[in-house]
């Protein structure tokens, strides 16, 4: 992967540069503010960009308007933020272009580098990758209409654990059902959400963007 990273800490980006280059990644990239990462991915293009909710100049939600204006300026370009924070609104206008290759997860609940490294590659390849919190934050905003209000608990179980970025496989251990049964869970869901016939990945994230933004 051909990496830009964008974090104003210098220890921390220096840390993330080992470790994308200290497993056979290339970082193209590494800078402290949003002008500066906007500029990497319009200039760089790469494979997939980590980013920080709070940058110069501001130190608010710099990092998040800047990765969606760097998502104007090269459609779809793969963001990841990693933060101390959750940025409800932000989060909600990034996920807004339904393009997929995002993800949002804790700084402190990231739990080792391999699944860190994973899901950074997820990213990349167009998945949506979220961390539990900040699904359970964009749940708070559900709207009164509720697009959702045609599944069944079990299935409603079923999406919530597909928003966490969890295969079929992974669901069927943590709900204890075979993989088959999930299978046919995920199948209903695209039905009842009204998702016609198409790549099986993109309406898995459209599944679970529809979730998040109800």
């Amino acid at each position: 992967m051909r990496v830009v990273i964008a974090e104003d800490s210098v220890l921390m980006r220096q840390g993330l540069v080992h470790v994308i280059e200290d497993n056979g990644h290339e970082v193209v990239a590494a800078v402290g503010d949003g002008p500066a990462l906007v500029a990497a991915i319009a200039e760089h293009q790469p494979s997939v960009s980590i980013v920080d909710v709070r940058m110069p100049p501001s130190q608010t939600d710099e990092g998040l308007r800047s990765a969606i204006e760097a998502r104007k300026q090269v459609p779809g370009s793969p963001i990841l933020i990693l933060s101390q924070y959750v940025e409800i609104q932000m989060t909600q206008d990034l996920l807004a272009d339904r393009a997929g290759a995002i993800g949002y997860l804790l700084k402190d609940r990231v739990a080792d580098v391999a699944e860190f490294l994973d899901n950074v590659s997820r990213v990349a390849a167009g998945g949506t990758v979220l961390d539990p919190e900040v699904v359970r934050q964009l749940l708070g905003r559900r709207h009164r209409d509720d697009p959702l209000s045609k599944l069944t608990p079990r299935e409603r179980e079923v999406l919530g654990l597909m928003a966490e970025g969890r295969s079929n496989t992974a669901i069927a251990r943590k709900i204890v059902v075979t993989e088959g049964a999930v299978e046919k869970h995920v199948r209903n869901i695209f039905t009842k959400l009204d998702l016609p016939p198409d790549d099986e990945q993109h309406r898995r994230v459209l599944a679970v963007l529809t979730y998040l933004q109800t």
